[in-house]
């Protein structure tokens, strides 16, 4: 939540104590080149000790709360039947409003069986904007991915509160050209992380349902970050400025077939779940779900999981946690503005973005500029960020690049982990960085995976540029 304060100025206040710690680790930036060269220049590849405040991404990483720590002890740890599953299905059925549940192991699991049950050979899936997993799943199982977004959904300097909308013309265009019965549903992902966390409004949700409905194409949405959607709604579309959190939840989920997530994010926990009222679709998953993640009443997680989850959905609806990151992320990103670094308005859900074409103007996508920027932030702050650009994009059928629509470094800001004296930091070094990014140049990607690279591809600095950034960094700050 956020508070004014004396001066007027709006300040994002936290609704938590702290009553658990974890240490944290600054080394030397002498080190961080190290274990930076170590790496591969590739942030994934990082060990945790080498890092300071960890923005890689907000799964897995966010603070449970007590509640769900206390509902772990009471776990039933049944193979089949346990008990931990039903609260999960009750809590499913009380805040989602769906009659089945089916977990699965965490998100793209969830994915995955989604892909399997819909997308055939020759199909095309519908998104406001793919995720990559979620493409590379699609993908494998033959389907084509029409990414049907706004016409500013890739300014990354913007005041269009619903950057995630579906482009609903579009919509009927493809329709038209493919045909109904070829699409194998319309997806809309809440909020799309690939262009900065932009959310979708529920009218434009409604207005996809009206059209898809009357023609049988299944409405899917990837909730993953549905409770910040819902934030972004009450806060950004007037119509439900009254409305709770958990009655705005529910009229999104009215739209929808069928839902997915991944627990990583919302609901604080690892694990994933699918859930629908439809008992066709139930039993289509029924049939995989042991064959891929488990018996249906685990599906992959573990019991202590399913009880956090069950808690974890009950709380993402209260006001407290659904706007826990998301205004500190507001936060960040009008520091950042007003310090002249180019990020990614107007803020959204997940992380902090900057626009790394605007920061290293000088390094061509081809020289993955989203990277290098990652890598240069690491080297001079010890924060770990993430590349999302031309590395995150699989390379085309003969291996070669596809630049990505954007080049975005992104800060991940996990809920109730960090303090404002952290964001603090990250910009001030940030700034640093900024004021001396003409010593950053670009990357040779020379160990490439065939897909989803970003994750263990291994690259290196052209012509040598960390050792002259970290000469000064150094002559700044002596200390490292």
């Amino acid at each position: 939540m956020t508070v004014t304060l004396s001066n007027g100025q709006r300040l994002p206040i936290e609704m938590h104590k702290v009553r658990i710690v974890q240490k944290a680790n600054l080394i030397p930036a002498r080190e961080r080149l190290a274990a930076l060269e170590e790496a591969g220049y590739n942030t994934f590849m990082l060990r945790s000790r080498d890092v300071f405040v960890d923005m890689l991404t907000d799964s897995g990483t966010n603070a449970m709360s007590d509640n769900q720590l206390a509902a772990m002890m009471i776990a039933d740890d049944a193979y089949a039947g346990g008990e931990s599953f039903y609260r999960l299905a009750d809590a499913t059925r009380d805040i989602l409003g769906f009659e089945y549940c089916i977990p699965a192991h965490q998100g793209r699991a969830a994915e995955h069986l989604v892909a399997k049950v819909f997308v055939k050979p020759g199909d095309y899936v519908v998104t406001n904007y793919h995720f990559t997993t979620t493409k590379a799943h699609f993908e494998l199982m033959g389907g084509t991915v029409l990414e049907l977004y706004g016409p500013d959904a890739l300014e990354t300097t913007s005041s269009n509160p619903f950057k995630g909308n579906l482009d609903l013309d579009a919509f009927r265009a493809a329709i038209d050209e493919h045909g109904a019965e070829k699409i194998s549903f319309v997806r809309l992902e809440a909020t799309t992380n690939l262009i900065g966390g932009q959310p979708f409004s529920l009218g434009n949700l409604k207005a996809a349902r009206e059209i898809a409905a009357p023609l049988g194409i299944p409405v899917i949405i990837d909730c993953s970050l549905i409770s910040e959607n819902a934030y972004f709604i009450k806060c950004r579309e007037a119509e439900y400025a009254d409305w709770s959190i958990a009655d705005i939840v529910t009229e999104m989920m009215a739209q929808a077939d069928l839902i997915y997530l991944s627990g990583r994010k919302s609901t604080c926990v690892r694990g994933g779940m699918i859930a629908t009222s439809n008992p066709e679709y139930y039993d289509q998953f029924k049939v995989w779900l042991p064959v891929y993640e488990g018996f249906l009443t685990y599906g992959g997680m573990s019991s202590k999981e399913v009880e956090a989850m069950a808690v974890g959905l009950r709380e993402m609806v209260e006001i407290e946690s659904a706007s826990a990151s998301a205004d500190l992320i507001e936060y960040f990103v009008n520091r950042m503005v007003e310090e002249g670094i180019p990020a990614v308005t107007p803020p959204g859900g997940l992380a902090g973005h900057v626009d790394a074409r605007k920061f290293l103007p000088h390094v061509p996508s081809a020289q993955y500029t989203a990277g290098a920027l990652a890598a240069a932030v690491y080297l001079t702050s010890g924060v770990r960020t993430m590349e999302r650009g031309t590395i995150s994009t699989d390379p085309d059928e003969d291996g070669n690049d596809v630049i990505a629509d954007v080049e975005l470094c992104r800060f991940a800001v996990p809920r109730r982990t960090y303090t404002m004296a952290h964001i603090e930091y990250v910009v001030d070094r940030l700034k640093w960085l900024y004021n001396h990014r003409d010593l950053v140049l670009g990357l040779d990607f020379y160990d490439k995976p065939a897909v989803l690279r970003f994750f263990t591809g291994k690259l290196r600095p052209l012509d040598g540029w960390a050792d002259k950034l970290l000469a000064a960094f150094e002559a700044d700050f002596p200390e490292g």
